[in-house]
C-alpha cells in the first residue's frame, strides 16, 4: 500500500516541537520493500582510486589472462608414449621412474590470429593418415597450407603474435630444453562400465544385518520428500570410469634426443601405451629461458 501524506489540520496543529518535526520527516521519506539486515560493508582492499573498474566483456578477460602471465610464451608439441623406464644415478645408484615420449613429424599446420579469430594459437599436427579417410574439409585446410595430411591436430594458445611459428615448419625434440619442466595433458585409460566401489571408492554395504545380494551395491541414491524427492546432479553412481581429460604438472625434463625423436620426462603421464600426449612449457613454473630457437626444418606436401 503506498504511503500517504499526514492530513493538512494534522500539520496545522503544532507547527513547532517534536511532533511536526516527525510528521515532517515521515513525509519527506519514502521506503518501499524490506531493509537488508546485513548490508555490504566497506572494504579498504577493494576501493581506492588505482584499482581499474572490472569489466565482463571477452577483450577485458583475455588482456587481464595476459597481464597474468597465464599464458604461454610459445607452442606446444604433439607426441605418443611409448612407455614407462627407469634412469639410475651413476652415483647414487638411485632409480628415478621416467616416461617417453616419441614426435611424430610435428609440423605446424596453421594460426589463428586476434584479428581473425580473437585469440592467438598454433595448429599442431602430428602422424599421417590417408586422404582417402580424411573429410573433403580436411583436406582442404591441408592442401590450403600445403601440408601433408596428419593423424592429430590440436591447437596450443600463445600469448601473443610472436609465439606464431610459420606454417609448415617441422618441430624436433629439442624443442624443449633438459631441466625445464613441462605439462603433460592426456586421456586416461578407459575403464568401461564400473561400480561405485571401483568408481568412486565407496565401502559398500554390510555382510550381515538384512543385507543380501547388494554388497558392493551404493544404497539410497537420494533423500525424499525432505529433499525434494529426487536425485541431486552430480551424484556419485556407477558408469563410465575413465578416458576423461588429465593433466600432470611440472614434469621435469631428464633426456632430449633430437635425431630420434624422444622426449624422457620424470614420473608417469596418463593414458595406456600409444596415446597422444599434448606437451607445452609449465604455467606454474619460470619460462624456460631460451637464448637460439632451435633449427626448423619446412617439409613440404610433395616431400
Amino acid at each position: 500500500m503506498p504511503p500517504r501524506l499526514p492530513h493538512p489540520e494534522a500539520l496545522s496543529l503544532n507547527r513547532s516541537g517534536w511532533a511536526a518535526q516527525f510528521l515532517i520527516d515521515t513525509t519527506s521519506k519514502r521506503f518501499f520493500g524490506i531493509r537488508s539486515l546485513t548490508p555490504p560493508k566497506h572494504s579498504r582492499y577493494n576501493a581506492g582510486p588505482d584499482i581499474p573498474v572490472l569489466k565482463s566483456t571477452p577483450a577485458a578477460a583475455l588482456e587481464r589472462r595476459i597481464k597474468a602471465d597465464t599464458m604461454p610464451l610459445r607452442t606446444g608439441l604433439l607426441a605418443i608414449k611409448k612407455g614407462m623406464t627407469g634412469l639410475y644415478d651413476p652415483e647414487t645408484g638411485k632409480r628415478t621412474p621416467c616416461t617417453v615420449l616419441q614426435l611424430d613429424r610435428c609440423q605446424v599446420v596453421s594460426h589463428k590470429t586476434m584479428d581473425k579469430h580473437g585469440y592467438f594459437a598454433v595448429q599442431i599436427g602430428s602422424g599421417f593418415k590417408n586422404p582417402e579417410r580424411l573429410t573433403n574439409s580436411l583436406v582442404g585446410h591441408f592442401s590450403v597450407n600445403g601440408v601433408a595430411p596428419k593423424r592429430y591436430v590440436h591447437e596450443f594458445r600463445v600469448r601473443d603474435e610472436s609465439g606464431l611459428l610459420g606454417i609448415g615448419e617441422t618441430l624436433h625434440a629439442d624443442w624443449f630444453q633438459v631441466g625445464q619442466f613441462v605439462d603433460a595433458r592426456s586421456n586416461t585409460k578407459g575403464k568401461g562400465f564400473a561400480g561405485v566401489m571401483k568408481r568412486h571408492g565407496f565401502h559398500g554395504q554390510d555382510r550381515s544385518h538384512g543385507v543380501s545380494l547388494t554388497h558392493r551395491s551404493m544404497g539410497s541414491a537420494g533423500p525424499s520428500q525432505g529433499g525434494g524427492s529426487r536425485v541431486y546432479p552430480g551424484k556419485k553412481m556407477a558408469g563410465n570410469m575413465g578416458n576423461v581429460q588429465n593433466t600432470l604438472q611440472n614434469l621435469k625434463v631428464l633426456q632430449v634426443d633430437r635425431e630420434n625423436g624422444l622426449i624422457v620426462v620424470n614420473g608417469s603421464v596418463s593414458g595406456p601405451k600409444g596415446c597422444l600426449v599434448k606437451l607445452q612449457d609449465a604455467l606454474k613454473k619460470p619460462w624456460p629461458k631460451v637464448d637460439a630457437q632451435p633449427k626448423l626444418e619446412t617439409v613440404t606436401e610433395e616431400s
